[in-house]
């Protein structure tokens, strides 16, 4: 600590405050701002507005620094004894209840408050009215005349001299609502604070603000906070009525397994925190949400609506339209509706109805939510025919109709936040359409199932398609390329979760970042006991990612400290097998061919033999289970949860790390 402080303090020079505070610089540089209600107080630093790396800054290089857990309320006193002018300053004093105007006359940098009095003229405004100069000198006496700087907006001057007061104290009160959490000082320091959790929290903060978080992954998050927070108050309490109890009663007893049981559940509460905190995990688990969309069934008239979306209509079209869509055997009944845009048309859809979509460019801001089934298609080719989402939002595409179409669309999504397409129910058709992508591009959820067919996808910044437990995806002859991974499917191994049934024939995956698909799941028991016993001989392990040169695109786990003997013998045996065949074909174009045939169907092989090998452990997972349940015999369809995979066909290329990768956690 000693030598970490000396560190810090080698920085305070004037030089690192040039851009950071006012110091050297006549004037204020900071905004003002008019408080809300209906005292006129006087104006205060705007300082809630700063951007991303100016807090970061902050904490890092000035603030925190490589403190503990443990040190951080030390680390902010001593910053604060260097920035914080001790007295001759006002602020506004903001409660729940009330606000008022003081005057600082010096401050307690060890508890991080300051001596306040109240100034002249009394200035005050309260919810009900009723806190007087006499309330406000009573409440003060009872709290020493010391409030909570964070407590504290800084009345704004104009020289300048306050500029650092301001900012400090609108840095601390950042850190105690947004970053700081009860439990903090009882993790582990293994990692400095500002690593472990300042920045994770941070970004995460800043993410929320720029729309970058699904909005149900926030409200998730909120939620999990404040039952965490609930929980682990609760935590303290029985601990302390433990430890301030020495009998060895039944009661004491009582209070230690209900204390274990609330323990376990914060740890698993702040997991999961933690998850959502991460980019990267954040990313690879997702959430779990669901459809709320209510189907409306059958038009009370029990009609099927033709629903047509022309951008412009001429008598040559509707010829056109009536031949090929409208009238192709009998159409005495058919009722058809116009709209002018395709959300429109899809709103008014009622069970079994049809919308046609004539050539254009449509530009919609809202999202598609369907709830019934419905085929949507477009009237000429993808590229003629093309829907833009513009403003931001969650979702563009949300499926869960029991059958949805939906064929020869171009699909252009702009500043999302989720996929292109949610199928959360029901099974979803996609046909020669093309998919232009922001965020993820389709998720398959939980119990849904998804046939895509003779269609492109591009663009995705998470997985092209992410694929969840208990799904059902078909995927034939598309074009999945330029994703940050191309195929994503997530863990199942939970006993929660049925395995996925997977079909990919005939696929184009290319030019993704990552992998062409990837398998999330937890590491086994066997693995982590390899990992230790590597750990223990000084030795690390790590996942390897398989060139795109080599056979085998099965990442595989390898000691740090020896070579990857298997890899390499499998290579040279191939080069060797290769060498001893007669050359009865000479032209090398030929045998570039060849091996690269040879190359994606081991690809395809090895994809489909590792998927099945881990919908076989889940099967022996499942049977012990209900082994240790008492069940000896099981019912076939129970015992029958291992994945339908079937691979054949697909060609992976310029893959950044190769055709299939394995994500443990």
């Amino acid at each position: 600590p000693e030598v970490r402080r000396e560190d810090a303090e080698s920085d305070w020079s004037a030089d690192s405050w040039s851009d950071y505070g006012s110091r050297d610089k006549p004037g204020t540089t900071l905004g003002r701002t008019v408080p809300d209600g209906n005292v006129l107080f006087p104006d205060i630093f705007h300082t809630d507005h700063l951007l991303f790396y100016e807090r970061f800054r902050a904490y890092q290089d000035y603030i925190l620094a490589d403190c503990k857990a443990s040190e951080v309320k030390q680390f902010i006193s001593e910053y604060l004894g260097k920035v914080l002018e001790p007295s001759g300053w006002q602020a506004i004093w903001r409660t729940d209840v009330f606000e008022v105007l003081v005057g600082v006359v010096g401050v307690n940098f060890s508890t991080l408050k300051a001596v306040v009095q109240l100034s002249e003229p009394f200035l005050c405004e309260s919810q009900d009215g009723s806190f007087t100069l006499e309330c406000m000198q009573e409440l003060l006496e009872l709290k020493e005349h010391q409030i909570l700087l964070q407590e504290l907006w800084v009345v704004y001057d104009e020289s300048g001299e306050f500029d650092q007061t301001a900012l400090a104290i609108e840095h601390i009160r950042f850190f105690y609502r947004c970053i700081w959490r009860t439990w903090d000082e009882e993790e582990e320091d293994e990692l400095d604070y500002f690593v472990r959790c300042v920045e994770p929290r941070l970004r995460l903060h800043y993410d929320v603000l720029e729309h970058r978080v699904p909005s149900g992954l926030v409200v998730d998050y909120q939620n999990l906070l404040s039952q965490c927070e609930e929980l682990y108050e609760k935590f303290l309490n029985v601990r302390n009525s433990i430890s301030s109890n020495d009998s060895d009663s039944e009661a004491e007893n009582v209070s230690m397994v209900e204390g274990l049981k609330l323990y376990d559940k914060v740890e698993h509460l702040k997991q999961k925190l933690k998850l959502i905190e991460n980019p990267l995990l954040r990313y690879v688990f997702g959430y779990q949400k669901y459809g709320s969309l209510q189907a409306k069934g059958l038009r009370p008239t029990g009609a099927k609506v033709t629903h047509v979306v022309p951008w412009t209509m001429t008598a040559s079209l509707l010829q056109l339209l009536a031949r090929d869509k409208l009238c192709p055997e009998s159409c005495e009944d058919l009722e058809i509706q116009f709209h002018r845009d395709p959300l429109a048309a899809i709103n008014a859809c009622y069970e079994g109805d049809r919308v046609i979509i004539c050539p254009g460019h449509y530009v919609v801001d809202g999202v598609f939510c369907i709830a019934d089934s419905v085929e949507l298609e477009g009237y000429g080719l993808p590229d003629d025919v093309v829907i833009e989402k513009q403003g931001k939002g969650d979702n563009f595409f949300d499926c869960t109709g029991a059958d949805i179409k939906i064929s020869n669309l171009k699909l252009v999504q702009h500043d999302a936040v989720e996929g292109i397409l949610n199928v959360h129910h029901g099974k979803t058709t996609l046909e020669n359409c093309v998919l232009q992508c922001e965020t993820t591009g389709i998720t398959v959820r939980t119990s849904a199932e998804l046939l895509m067919k003779n269609s492109d996808l591009y663009g995705a910044k998470g997985a092209g398609v992410e694929i969840y437990p208990g799904s059902a995806c078909t995927l034939l002859h598309n074009g999945i390329h330029h994703c940050k991974e191309g195929i994503l499917v997530k863990n199942f191994l939970d006993e929660d979760y049925e395995a996925p049934k997977i079909t990919m024939v005939n696929n184009m995956i290319h030019n993704n970042e990552g992998y062409g698909v990837v398998l999330v799941r937890p590491m086994m028991a066997s693995e982590m006991k390899d990992a230790s016993a590597q750990e223990t001989k000084g030795t690390f392990l790590f996942l390897e990612e398989t060139p795109k040169t080599s056979k085998s695109s099965v990442p595989r786990f390898l000691d740090w400290n020896t070579q990857p003997t298997q890899a390499g013998d499998e290579t040279a045996c191939a080069e060797g097998s290769r060498q001893e065949q007669p050359r009865c074909v000479t032209d090398e174009l030929e045998l570039y061919k060849r091996a690269e045939t040879s190359e994606q169907t081991e690809n395809n092989s090895e994809i489909a033999n590792v998927l099945g090998a881990t919908s076989a452990k889940k099967s022996q997972m499942h049977k012990k289970r209900l082994s240790e349940l008492g069940f000896t015999e099981a019912d076939d369809n129970l015992m029958s949860q291992e994945m339908f995979v079937s691979v054949e066909g697909n060609q992976f290329k310029w893959n950044g790390k190769g055709s299939f990768g394995i994500f443990l956690f």
